[in-house]
């Protein structure tokens, strides 16, 4: 069974570091012999507010609906990231919003507290870029991506989270820094293939 996978590269810019680490990781994936969707948030249109929060249904864009497609379809999804002001950018935030709705990300069970987990059987990868050195994102903030992506969203919809990487600080890193990671980033990709081939169909 030939592995599918959804990389998000949630930096807006055009030209970053994630966008280079999404485009190696998505490289190193099909090379491993995957299928391969990449998003950049940067190039989507989309509102990413919800206006009337889950109240009200909130049609989706074109661009959402694909990356609601993609989701559906991927084993594993993959999601590249600077860390601003201790958490994701807010247009990747907004991504998240609008796209992992009940009905179809969960769905609450009257009479029960925990919902059901529409996306389950799925893993996850946070490959995350910061201007702090890792053992402070970690040690001193406490991996605060981690703290509100693992449960609170991915493993409220059932996605769990095996595997994420801090790579820092970029602020200060010379271009053999930079490579080193993008390297790393490919054989993380082949690393999640090799494992998701021998996952049972």
């Amino acid at each position: 069974m030939t592995p599918n996978l959804l990389v998000l590269n949630g930096n807006p810019k055009p030209d970053s570091l994630c966008h280079a680490l999404a485009r190696e990781y998505a490289r190193g994936a099909e090379q491993g012999g995957a299928r391969v969707t990449l998003h950049h948030v940067g190039g989507l249109a989309f509102e990413p507010d919800l206006h009337h929060g889950y109240d009200e249904a909130q049609p989706l864009e074109p661009d959402l609906q694909a990356v609601q497609q993609s989701l559906a379809q991927a084993q594993h999804l993959v999601i590249v990231a600077p860390v601003w002001w201790g958490h994701l950018p807010a247009r990747l935030k907004g991504l998240l919003d609008r796209t992992l709705l009940p009905g179809f990300a969960f769905r609450y069970q009257p009479g029960k507290a925990h919902p059901e987990r529409l996306l389950a059987g799925k893993t996850a990868r946070l490959l995350l870029t910061m201007d702090s050195p890792p053992w402070y994102y970690r040690w001193w903030q406490g991996a605060p991506v981690e703290r509100t992506l693992d449960q609170p969203v991915l493993g409220l919809c059932g996605i769990r989270l095996t595997h994420r990487q801090h790579l820092g600080p970029v602020h200060t890193s010379d271009e053999a820094a930079r490579q080193r990671w993008l390297t790393q980033a490919g054989a993380a990709a082949r690393q999640d293939v090799r494992r998701l081939g021998r996952r049972p169909a």
